[in-house]
């Protein structure tokens, strides 16, 4: 009986062991795989010249503005928001993985001056930011369309039926109508989004490095 609880104790010890061996070897690997994106720093400055010396001198010449050239966003926000899509996903559908969710970056502009009466976060805002560019964020979902190729689709994770992605070349679903603030004016949809990041201007330039 002795000799029994010994091996046991060995066995138990050794699976320990060998649980944990396999536990590291997988966190290493995972390290290994997961190297940071980098980009060449004059590679940055390039594009970034690229679109103030051209699109953002057309835009300020044409409308008469001071545009903001950057929009930047809380680290806490974007996780937020990333666990957002994730959890609201999962919970009406969980067969779908996080391979398939996505983020699609719409390039938009805050309302002119005077046109704010019916704009939800007007006082949060402010009017310094009238007429500006920003960016609102969309939750996108992959899906395969009819000549088998996959292909990444507005979504919102708050509506099971937007889940249902036809192919939309030749005419879009019923579902996805239901996203559009324009399909019923006297109703706004809320759909999962996520807007509101700094701009410059109207901060300061002297945050930015390119």
């Amino acid at each position: 009986m002795k000799d029994f609880l010994i091996y046991a104790i060995v066995f138990l010890f050794g699976a320990l062991v060998l649980y944990l061996v396999q536990k590291l070897t997988g966190l290493i690997k995972t390290e290994e795989r997961s190297q940071p994106n980098t980009m060449d720093t004059r590679t940055i400055k390039q594009m970034v010249n690229q679109y103030r010396n051209n699109h953002l001198d057309a835009i300020n010449s044409t409308l008469g503005l001071n545009d903001a050239h950057s929009v930047s966003f809380g680290l806490k926000t974007l996780k937020k928001f990333i666990a957002d899509i994730e959890y609201q996903t999962k919970k009406r559908n969980p067969g779908i993985g996080i391979g398939a969710l996505g983020v699609r970056f719409y390039y938009a502009a805050y309302p002119k001056e005077g046109e704010w009466e019916n704009f939800e976060n007007e006082k949060s805002i402010g009017k310094d930011y009238a007429g500006k560019h920003t960016l609102v964020m969309i939750p996108t979902l992959k899906k395969k369309i009819n000549n088998g190729s996959c292909q990444d689709y507005d979504f919102n994770p708050l509506d099971e039926s937007t889940y249902l992605i036809n192919e939309r070349e030749k005419q879009r679903p019923v579902a996805f109508m239901a996203m559009d603030s324009t399909s019923n004016d006297d109703q706004s949809g809320q759909v999962m989004a996520q807007n509101h990041g700094q701009l410059i201007p109207p901060a300061e330039a002297v945050q930015e490095t390119y």
